[in-house]
């Protein structure tokens, strides 16, 4: 492994996504968000290790292998390409892709097995009770009472979770001493309120927690599909237990001392909302048990639903409702960017957002076709226009000069990286829309096109759209995270491709503008959305068209 350790390391990572059924938008959405992060963090000079994965061991992949006449592997081996594919539709720079079903995943559970063992965290018991084979979950005759009193259900037996019909088990198992760790998990939460977030998901998890904590069953004897114990060869280990698990496999615990000492603790798990237990009980227990420091954040976000434009009922996404969106269709329609763009901003990043066709093409027109697509089009038109096909030279010392852009650049960068470290996307993008939208305002009130009349003017021509195409080269280093395609594109037309992947803290000083470069103009970098049948399906040509 490359050791090359100079710089500071940041270690993300999405959960590894289960090989049931092809990719949807919520995995698509948690892939893009960890995405942005891991662009910023590079463009801020971290060494940025991207982890995300497929999670391919359990009872509910053995039974749909066998209902498809596969083996356990050959099914994950057929439905893992679609997981990959969509990242590189998406644009999506992970470092790593890992597979439960690798071997370097074996030993790194294994090699955790005979810790927690020696550590006295693990014995061997008898498992009795109640199994939802959907979630694949235990759960205990108390909270299977209290659920179906709750929903009305008693005596039905169902599942807390999903409310299906769970199935008594009994069997031998190896159980993990969660118990232990009521304590140690509360003072962590005390003392790193960072550790989950939003804060509504961490007052959910501290309550849980306050409520006592039964020891986990880890261990299965009635079927092979998964990792032995290391000490014990009839068992397989827990799916979910073998899961979490992964987040060190890939940063070398147990094989490679110098690669997991720089990399671990990650510094965030992006999850989905409904396996924060899982996140941040259970795996920081088990990093406990095995005397491993506990990651710097789990950051929950909420689930997309889809919203009828026409009678505004919100609902989930669901195959039974037909109202499952796929990735490629919202690609047909925004193009990547515009995919990213509308996710990462107008989905308030840790809340349920309800995400609708008319709503998409609203902020793709209103955000990137009318303001930022149209500010980089006249500016460059004008630029072109007014200088001989370049940008302007200016005076010396035009840096310097008050003008209401360089006051809103001023200190932009770090408002921008304060917002968006901590996930908060929507405002960090709000925070250089607002250069955006001054820039246009910008335009109409200094109205170049009238300086362009008298030569006498040309001093203060050449500022106005020196001013101009600085605000455009720092909004496009600060969207490039969110829209990594078209943010280089517009640094190439203005001259600046040499910047592209530069320092953002440097490059968004003001005054760096590269002068009298050539300048192209391009087409339209957001063709505007109409309206119609075709433009819905996502036809740009023939909404482009019909501007």
């Amino acid at each position: 492994m490359d050791h090359d350790h100079v710089q500071p390391s940041y270690y993300i990572t999405t959960p590894i996504y289960y090989v049931n059924a092809a990719p949807h938008l919520g995995t698509s959405y948690t892939s893009v968000m960890a995405d942005v992060q891991a662009r910023l963090r590079r463009a801020l000079g971290y060494n940025v290790l991207f982890l995300t994965g497929t999670d391919e061991h359990g009872e509910k992949v053995a039974d749909a292998a066998a209902e498809h006449g596969m083996s356990p592997q050959e099914w994950c081996d057929s439905l893992v390409p679609a997981f990959k594919d969509l990242l590189t539709m998406l644009d999506i720079t992970n470092d790593d892709f890992i597979r439960t079903t690798e071997e370097r995943h074996t030993k790194a559970v294994q090699h955790l097995w005979n810790v927690m063992l020696e550590n006295g965290y693990v014995y061997k018991g008898s498992y009795d009770g109640w199994y939802c084979v959907p979630e694949e979950t235990y759960f205990t005759d108390t909270q299977v009472r209290h659920a179906d009193e709750e929903r009305g259900t008693e005596g039905q037996h169902l599942c807390p979770d999903c409310g299906r019909p769970l199935e008594k088990r009994s069997e031998e198992s190896w159980f993990f001493k969660l118990s232990a760790f009521q304590e140690p998990l509360l003072e962590l939460y005390r003392t790193n309120p960072h550790f989950v977030e939003p804060e509504i998901r961490r007052n959910e998890v501290v309550s849980f927690v306050e409520g006592g904590l039964n020891d986990l069953s880890i261990s299965r004897t009635t079927f092979d599909w998964g990792i032995p114990l290391p000490f014990d060869g009839k068992h397989v280990t827990y799916v979910w237990f073998d899961a979490l698990i992964n987040y060190i496999t890939a940063v070398g615990y147990g094989v490679d001392a110098e690669e997991f000492a720089y990399r671990w603790p990650a510094n965030a798990h992006l999850v989905g909302k409904d396996i924060i237990r899982f996140h941040c009980v259970i795996w920081p227990a088990m990093l406990m048990a095995a005397g491993l420091e506990v990651p710097g954040e789990v950051f929950a976000h909420g689930f997309l639903t889809v919203k009828n434009d026409e009678t505004g009922e919100v609902k989930k996404m669901s195959k039974s409702l037909g109202n499952v969106i796929s990735p490629e269709t919202v690609v047909d329609l925004l193009g990547v960017d515009g995919y990213r763009y509308y996710f990462m901003t107008d989905v308030k990043p840790g809340t349920d957002g309800a995400i609708s066709w008319g709503r998409m093409e609203q902020v793709y027109n209103t955000d990137l076709a009318n303001s930022w697509g149209n500010l980089v089009s006249r500016t460059l038109n004008m630029s072109a226009k007014y200088f001989d096909g370049r940008t302007p030279v200016l005076p010396e010392g035009w840096d310097t000069e008050e003008n209401p852009l360089s006051a809103i650049a001023d200190g932009l960068v770090d408002r921008y990286v304060e917002k968006m470290g901590r996930f908060a996307y929507d405002e960090g993008a709000a925070e250089v829309m607002d250069l955006v939208h001054a820039a246009n305002g910008y335009i109409e009130d200094m109205q170049p096109w009238a300086l362009a009349k008298d030569p006498v003017n040309a001093g203060q021509l050449a500022r106005v759209i020196g001013n101009l195409l600085e605000a455009i080269r720092i909004s496009a280093h600060l969207l490039a995270p969110i829209m990594p395609r078209t943010s280089p594109e517009v640094l190439r037309r203005m001259g600046a491709e040499a910047e592209v992947g530069r320092d953002l803290r440097e490059a968004c000083s003001w005054g760096q503008l590269p002068q009298g470069v050539e300048v192209t103009k391009g087409d339209a970098l957001f063709p505007r959305l109409v309206s119609d049948d075709k433009a819905q399906k996502g036809d740009k040509k023939k909404a482009a068209k019909q501007k």
